[in-house]
């Protein structure tokens, strides 16, 4: 090879490559989601009387939040592990009465603790107590305390998921055969960043996708699933894009993550106390975004 045609060779490669950095960093096609963004709240059901939390549910309620999710665990995940606790579903169910506006919803419910044919009915009942204002979030299960104090097999990450894989499409028919039905198709919310298996999952069933980290790691999981959104035969701005904040900076990467296509932003509050705090912050900084 001639120093012409090397030279030719390496400038080809060095465009090929440019042009591949380029692409990965390409803004994802949720940027251009013309959805508003919205603001979640995740009460914490830990260390706190049930008392507590219906307060603090009523507050975030009239602070103006867009969804107010728990979490499924049976033990607190931080603080005094043996600490007070309370189930998930049958408190979204008091959920669904002590509200009027507010969409409601497990951030995420483990797919692991309950029949996916007895879930869908439990997401149909709430949905109905609510009228019209659940999101069934819903995730693989990863806190092995949970697992192993109740009695369920633990497994594998990977057994997890096929399992969530193999439950979905189960949860939808059962819902689909429900008397009386569901007031609304019911949007689920799936939580989790795994790229080859997650997903994949996620491009196929959710209508919401929920993960973590700054911008540049969400915007790369959400050009993933966009490609895994073309796989599936879907239009990736049919999901919204939701990402959790830090409650000791909620607004400080929030324009960041809307610039990414992040549409619903959520921080975790914990109590007793329920400083709403953070909560105000991120709903001025909404409030402020669509003013424009």
């Amino acid at each position: 090879m001639s120093t012409s045609e090397a030279a030719t060779q390496t400038t080809a490669e060095t465009t090929a490559q440019t042009a591949a950095q380029t692409a990965a960093q390409a803004a994802p096609q949720s940027a251009h989601d013309p959805r508003p963004a919205r603001v979640g709240v995740q009460l914490q059901q830990q260390h706190a009387s049930y008392r507590e939390i219906r307060r603090a549910c009523a507050q975030a309620e009239e602070l103006g939040a867009d969804v107010l999710f728990n979490w499924d665990h049976f033990y607190p995940l931080y603080g005094e592990p043996e600490g007070l606790h309370f189930e998930c579903w049958t408190m979204l169910g008091a959920f669904a009465e002590a509200t009027e506006r507010v969409e409601i919803g497990a951030l995420v419910t483990c797919n692991s603790y309950r029949n996916p044919q007895l879930l869908a009915d439990m997401a149909r009942t709430v949905d109905h107590i609510s009228e019209g204002r659940l999101i069934l979030g819903i995730g693989s299960g990863w806190f092995e305390k949970d697992y192993d104090e109740y009695g369920y097999e633990f497994g594998t990450p990977g057994g997890r998921l096929d399992a969530l894989d193999r439950d979905l499409p189960l949860i939808t028919n059962r819902l689909a055969r429900l008397i009386p039905p569901p007031t609304r198709p019911i949007p689920v919310l799936i939580g989790g960043g795994g790229e080859r298996k997650t997903l994949r999952i996620v491009a196929e069933h959710a209508d919401i996708w929920h993960g973590f980290g700054d911008a540049e790691t969400v915007a790369h999981k959400h050009r993933v699933l966009d490609q895994w959104c073309a796989k599936a035969g879907r239009d990736p701005l049919e999901i919204e894009r939701s990402a959790g904040v830090s409650p000791t900076d909620p607004d400080g990467n929030a324009d960041s993550l809307y610039a990414v296509g992040t549409r619903l932003f959520t921080v975790g509050l914990g109590g007793p106390a329920y400083d709403l705090a953070p909560l105000r912050d991120l709903l001025a900084w909404r409030d402020e975004h669509r003013r424009g």
